[in-house]
């Protein structure tokens, strides 16, 4: 049976060099599982795949987007499906790397069919979130699905604003909609798990934090600041510059406050991940181990 290698790990444990060698290995593109790194306008605040990386080895969902394209982990379930049946018939072993969450969970195991999101709704609750301001949709968000107000991340605006678009166009609440019933796929899944000691996790995320304000991570902010009330920006690095652009914070705090935010990020994807008990986890550093046990499951 085909096999899907799935390489996840924290933000900044190592993956992307680890990937490039282990697709050469496998002789497979990279289907990547990164959901910012799909917006062509942010690749250095997204530490996205270099154009040398994607020159050596073919990568798939890689600034494919516009910041103002509308995309759901539903869509990059049906689209990576769709790339693996071509995949699978050139090859028994393809590879997806990246450390969003549910973007890896929508391939593995399918997310549950909620609707789609009509443009009218989308452009009303996107007025309601400029006028009204995200902590009146939380409260909204608690009469009209209380369910789901429990245990949604209620500081993660894309989540909220989401859940509350499925209310106003369907009536229904969220909740009615989630079965978390796990599909099944017609290939096999590896999950392999990438981690190293949290100090190191910390100096590492604290370095490439400034090495990429060295590479104009503040012009790339810059450049989008005009959008900055678009989902996609609604992230850790571009958030905290532009709190520094309206003046709020000097450059040294927002800094300091984006790797702080990325470290909290690592935190709750290393939580998220070691839920999934089907992960084999590994060092950066064993490649060789890594590989062999790739090798072990063809």
């Amino acid at each position: 049976m085909n096999t899907l290698v799935v390489l996840l790990g924290p933000t900044g444990v190592g993956k992307t060099e680890l990937a490039l060698q282990i697709a050469e290995h496998l002789q497979s593109p990279i289907i990547n599982a990164d959901s910012r790194q799909l917006f062509a306008e942010i690749p250095i605040g997204t530490a996205a795949p270099t154009k040398e990386q994607q020159e050596r080895v073919k990568h798939y969902f890689v600034g494919k987007l516009h910041l103002t394209d509308y995309y759901s982990a539903a869509k990059y379930e049906d689209d990576v499906l769709q790339l693996l049946n071509q995949l699978f018939n050139q090859r028994q072993m393809a590879l997806l790397s990246g450390g969003s969450m549910m973007y890896i969970d929508a391939v593995c195991q399918g997310i549950d069919d909620i609707p789609t999101v009509d443009e009218a709704t989308r452009r009303l609750m996107k007025r309601k979130l400029e006028t009204e301001g995200l902590d009146a949709l939380v409260a909204e968000l608690k009469v009209l699905d209380p369910e789901h107000y429990k245990i949604v991340d209620l500081h993660n605006t894309r989540r909220v604003v989401h859940a509350l678009e499925i209310c106003y166009m369907t009536g229904n609440t969220y909740t009615s909609y989630r079965k978390n019933t796990k599909k099944i796929r017609p290939f096999n899944i590896v999950k392999i798990g990438l981690n190293r000691p949290r100090e190191e996790m910390y100096e590492r995320i604290n370095n490439r934090v400034l090495k990429m304000m060295n590479q104009g991570l503040i012009e790339e902010a810059k450049a989008v600041y005009p959008q900055k009330g678009l989902n996609a920006l609604n992230t850790v690095g571009y958030k905290e510059l532009f709190a520094y652009f309206d003046g709020h914070i000097s450059l040294d705090d927002a800094i300091l406050k984006i790797q702080s935010n990325t470290r909290q990020y690592m935190r709750k994807q290393v939580t998220w991940f070691k839920r999934d008990n089907q992960i084999k986890w590994f060092s950066p550093t064993n490649i060789e181990e890594i590989i062999n046990y790739i090798d072990d499951q063809r």
